[in-house]
């Protein structure tokens, strides 16, 4: 569980580096947290009913609506700041982030950026999260 909220913690940490582990752990526990509280929101649709004309969702849509608009924006800025710090793992500018603003292929680059594996040792954002060195194994 630590890994998924490992995020929340730099909170708005752009510095440094962050492997996949952290990235894929903290997107799983936005889908989870997702996932429930669309529940919650369905949970208060009539669904007997929707076939009047004027049925009205009940008190639990607008309370999961509520959350899901709490939990998106409380959760903004660690997503950015941990993609960035994925990018800078690969020692590449977090200014690449902007690439998901280029409709339908940015998503697309960003995901497969968000797939590659960090640079080993030590790059100019930081030493390696994964603590793997320049090691000789000759010496």
């Amino acid at each position: 569980m630590e890994w998924m909220t490992m995020a929340l913690k730099r909170y708005v940490d752009f510095e440094g580096r962050s492997q996949r582990k952290e990235y894929w752990m903290f997107q799983l526990f936005q889908a989870l947290v997702y996932l429930v509280l669309l529940a919650i929101l369905l949970a208060g649709l009539p669904w007997a009913e929707m076939d009047q004309p004027n049925a009205q969702p009940g008190p639990l849509f607008w309370l999961g609506l509520g959350l899901i608009i709490v939990f998106a924006l409380g959760t903004m800025l660690p997503n950015i700041a941990v993609t960035v710090r994925r990018f800078h793992d690969q020692d590449q500018s977090g200014w690449l982030y902007l690439l998901n603003f280029i409709p339908y292929v940015g998503g697309i680059v960003v995901f497969v950026f968000m797939c590659l594996d960090g640079t080993a040792g030590e790059n100019k954002f930081g030493p390696d999260p994964k603590a793997r060195g320049d090691f000789n194994v000759f010496s």
